[in-house]
């Protein structure tokens, strides 16, 4: 026989914990009929039929539920068996008893009931109302056997059959009791299961915010703190949990808000080395035992104000150059137009090379504002940079010859593939390349540039660095060399650099300085890769050292 066992919300393990439980009880009910088989009393009120079958089932019972108790604790035995076998135990000993034990038989009924309770429980509805429907038949059976074979008997049929339809409803209510408990239990978990998913999701949020939050109770003990909090307060010990002795600017600050309910909005530096922050307070729950403590990075938000500014800056100065250009352009032809003639002297050709110079410089920063203000999207594409490179080299000779200046590449044997616009790469390494030979050269020497074609260790990111061999760049002007409106020459915008590392982010690039120790400047650009990386080549990656020319 195959029984159909309810599986247990928790698994098998679950499920042995019941049939554990019901072990226990059959046990406890072996203990039950003994006592009710061998004590005097029971001797005296209520004598068996059958001293040796009574005494044979209750001890069956009781040393067969034992054993069945021991072997569900081991994995070996599966537990449709045990219960297999604990069902025809406690229906055989359930028949020998009431025929043996007349005296007892209402008790030995209602202890079947439990019985009949836990079958409903432990397995489908058909099975359930089976093994009620056999405890209702060995009640019926061993009171026709009674009087077939004459025994005498107190019991009359109807409390036989009473006690049978009590076995079907019970295994019924039971049933459905226990499938409404499942149901009940399997949705709590599954809320249990997203509470936790969601409460990771909250810690991770906070985890990650770059703004610093705390949480201080009434004593003013730090209960939790984020990533950002820890880097603000100073990197503090984990120990240290009183507020007082982590920032007591901060506690001073906490207590005006409570005693005022104003915050304070004068940036604050917690620590030496962390940037100052401005604090906010936010009490929670009724009591306002729990105290939020926001710490807003001073330098994050110049940082968005500073893109405010630009994007504002960026607006206006395309209005400003688009109504110069034309004005610049009629000043520029004019220009043309009179250094051609041959009427006028030797003075008004030297203004003429002035006019048409400075309008050259206009124009220059027209196009670098433009280029700020109107930022067109990247299309990348797969490119062969060695190639890429011999070709800008030799267009760019073409357009701006020059005998004296050096421009030349390096590159390595085979193909170096990157993924790039190739229209901005040649926007940014025109405007690299135009800055080593203005700035890149020695004093009354000329300039010599590369285009360093490489990759990052055997099979890692391609990379193309600018290198010159001129005076380099000052320690103290590095920091600065990206910002916007930077600029150490008196003829510049600043706003190349800036435009060429905003327009390699935009294409997943980067754009650095890199120091040569033998003197010189190297801007190297890193491109993504086009083929595949081997896993191999992850672990063997080592940083590349700027080429020498």
């Amino acid at each position: 026989m195959s029984w159909k066992l309810r599986a247990a919300p928790a698994g098998e393990v679950g499920l042995r914990r019941e049939l554990y439980f019901l072990s226990l009880f059959r046990v406890l009910e072996g203990g039950l009929f003994a006592t009710a088989a061998f004590s005097p009393l029971a001797m005296g009120t209520a004598p068996p039929r059958s001293l040796a079958w009574a005494g044979g089932a209750a001890i069956a019972q009781l040393t067969l539920g034992g054993m069945l108790f021991l072997a569900v604790r081991h994995s070996q035995w599966r537990p449709r068996d045990l219960f297999a076998v604990g069902v025809a135990l406690d229906m055989a000993v359930f028949m020998v008893l009431l025929l043996a034990l007349p005296g007892f038989g209402n008790g030995v009924s209602l202890l079947m009931l439990f019985n009949v309770a836990a079958y409903a429980l432990l397995t489908r509805l058909g099975w359930g109302l089976g093994l009620a429907a056999t405890a209702t038949l060995i009640q019926i059976a061993t009171f026709v056997a009674a009087q077939v074979f004459a025994l005498p008997s107190e019991r009359p049929l109807a409390e036989a059959v009473m006690f049978g339809a009590s076995y079907l409803l019970t295994a019924m209510l039971t049933h459905l009791l226990g499938r409404q408990l499942r149901e009940t239990q399997s949705l709590a978990r599954q809320r249990e299961v997203q509470v936790d998913n969601l409460e990771r999701v909250n810690e991770m949020i906070i985890r990650r915010m770059r703004t610093g939050l705390l949480a201080v109770d009434s004593g003013n003990t730090i209960r939790i703190f984020n990533e950002s909090a820890w880097y603000l307060l100073g990197n503090p010990a984990p120990e240290h949990k009183a507020l007082g002795d982590v920032a007591p600017d901060l506690l001073r600050r906490l207590w005006q808000w409570r005693q005022s309910q104003r915050a304070d909005t004068t940036p604050l530096a917690l620590s030496p080395d962390t940037p100052a922050v401005i604090p906010r307070f936010t009490a929670m729950g009724r009591s306002h035992d729990l105290t939020l403590i926001f710490l807003d990075d001073t330098s994050l938000l110049a940082r968005r104000a500073e893109e405010l500014t630009l994007t504002t800056l960026g607006r206006l100065a395309a209005s400003v150059a688009h109504e110069i250009r034309n004005p610049l352009a009629a000043i520029s032809h004019a220009g043309q137009l009179l250094r051609e003639s041959t009427i006028e002297p030797e003075t008004d050709q030297r203004l003429v090379e002035i006019i048409n110079s400075q309008c050259q410089r206009m124009d220059g920063i027209v196009q670098n504002v433009l280029g700020l203000a109107r930022r067109e999207r990247s299309r990348p594409e797969s490119l062969e940079l060695v190639a890429w490179s011999h070709h800008f080299v030799a267009d760019f000779h073409r357009v701006a010859p020059d005998e004296h200046d050096e421009l030349k590449v390096s590159a390595p044997q085979g193909a170096v593939r990157a993924t790039m616009d190739p229209q901005q790469l040649q926007q940014v390494v025109t405007v690299l390349v135009q800055n080593a030979l203005t700035y890149g050269r020695m004093p009354g020497e000329a300039a010599r540039v590369t285009l360093f074609v490489h990759r990052d260790g055997a099979e890692g990111e391609p990379m193309l660095d600018v290198v010159d061999r001129g005076p380099g760049i000052a320690a103290g002007v590095v920091a600065q060399l990206f910002e916007p409106f930077y600029t150490t020459s008196e003829h510049g915008t600043g706003l190349g650099l800036y435009i060429a590392r905003q327009l390699c982010e935009a294409n997943q690039a980067s754009l650095n300085f890199v120091p040569l120790p033998g003197g010189g400047s190297c801007f190297r650009i890193t491109m993504a890769r086009t083929e595949p990386v081997s896993q191999a080549a992850v672990f063997q990656r080592r940083p590349a050292a700027p080429p020498m020319a």
